[in-house]
C-alpha cells in the first residue's frame, strides 16, 4: 500500500488529487457542521410536508396540518374589530361631551379620531391640522363657529355651507362692494388691522370705526371680537383665513369668498365624527 502523502508547509494529508502539480489538503468539515446541515435538510422536507410550501400554478401545497397565514391574519383581524366594536359601541352611546371623563374612551377616541383625520381631513387643514392657503388652522384658538367639543362635533357632522345637510353650518357675508363707497372700505381696513397691529394710514381708523359699527358689528360685535352664532370670524386676533394683507382684506369685504366643508356623518357615521371631534378639540386649541 502506498504511502499517504503529507503537506510539508500544513503537516496536512493530501487527498492525492492534484492539478498542475498543486495538491488538494484533506481538511473535511467538522462532524457537527456536517450533522446540522443533515439536520436543516430533515426540517425543510419536514416543513414542506407540514406546511404551505411548493409553488404551483394557482396556488401552493396546502402542508398535511391545512396551516394558513392568510386565515391567521383574517381571524386576527377579526378580534380586533370585534374589541374595537365595544368601544365604539360605548362612544356611540356616549355623549361627545363626556367621552373625555372616560380615560380609555378618551384615548381610543383620540388614536381613532387622528387616524380618521389623516384619512379625510388632511387633504384640506394639513396632516398636521395647522390649516393653509383659505383652509383654518385648527390647532389655534380662532374657531369661527366656537372650538367647544358640542360645535366641533355639529361643524364635521354637517359642515358648511354644504346645501345637502338641511342642519349644515350656513352663513354668507354680503358684497359690500355694492354697499361701500372706496373709501369706507379703505377705511374699515384701516380700523381692523389697527386691532392687531400697526395701521398703513392711521389716520383712516377713526372713520373706519364708524364704518365698522354701522355695517359690520350686527356680525362681528362691537370690538370686533366675532359671534361664533352667525359664523362670523374674530377680528382682532391677526388670524386671516382669506389674507391678512390690507389688499386681501379689502378684496374679502368687496366681495367675500365662502369656503365650503362636506357633512361627514353620512359618509364616516356618528362614532367616528365623536372621535374626529374629540381629537380636534384636544390639539390645543379647542375651547
Amino acid at each position: 500500500m502506498s504511502e499517504k502523502h503529507v503537506d510539508e508547509v500544513s503537516g496536512v494529508e493530501t487527498t492525492g488529487h492534484s492539478w498542475d502539480g498543486i495538491r488538494e489538503l484533506n481538511n473535511p468539515l467538522p462532524r457537527w457542521w456536517l450533522w446540522t446541515f443533515y439536520l436543516t435538510i430533515i426540517w425543510a422536507i419536514g416543513y414542506m410536508v407540514l406546511y404551505p410550501a411548493i409553488p404551483l400554478v394557482n396556488g401552493a401545497t396546502q402542508g398535511i396540518l391545512g396551516y394558513s397565514s392568510r386565515a391567521e391574519v383574517v381571524a386576527e383581524l377579526a378580534d380586533a374589530k370585534a374589541a374595537q366594536g365595544e368601544l365604539l359601541d360605548q362612544i356611540a352611546a356616549t355623549p361627545v361631551e363626556d367621552i373625555a371623563s372616560n380615560p380609555d374612551l378618551l384615548q381610543f377616541a383620540i388614536a381613532g379620531g387622528s387616524s380618521a383625520f389623516k384619512v379625510n381631513c388632511a387633504q384640506c387643514h394639513g396632516s398636521g391640522a395647522a390649516g393653509s392657503a383659505g383652509y383654518p388652522n385648527l390647532n389655534d384658538d380662532a374657531w369661527i363657529w366656537g372650538g367647544e367639543i358640542g360645535q366641533i362635533y355639529q361643524t364635521i357632522a354637517h359642515g358648511i355651507r354644504y346645501e345637502d345637510d338641511p342642519d349644515t353650518r350656513f352663513s354668507e357675508m354680503p358684497a359690500f362692494g355694492d354697499i361701500l363707497e372706496a373709501e369706507q372700505i379703505d377705511q374699515v381696513v384701516a380700523y381692523v388691522t389697527s386691532l392687531s397691529r400697526d395701521p398703513s394710514d392711521p389716520s383712516l381708523v377713526e372713520p373706519g370705526r364708524e364704518v365698522f359699527v354701522e355695517n359690520c358689528a350686527a356680525c362681528h360685535g362691537d370690538n370686533a371680537e366675532g359671534l361664533a352664532d352667525f359664523g362670523a370670524p374674530r377680528l382682532s386676533d391677526g388670524i386671516w383665513l382669506k389674507g391678512s394683507s390690507d389688499a386681501a382684506i379689502a378684496s374679502q369685504i368687496r366681495n367675500p369668498k365662502h369656503g365650503v366643508m362636506p357633512a361627514w356623518v353620512d359618509r364616516l357615521g356618528e362614532p367616528t365624527i365623536k372621535q374626529l371631534a374629540v381629537y380636534v378639540h384636544t390639539l390645543g386649541g379647542g375651547q
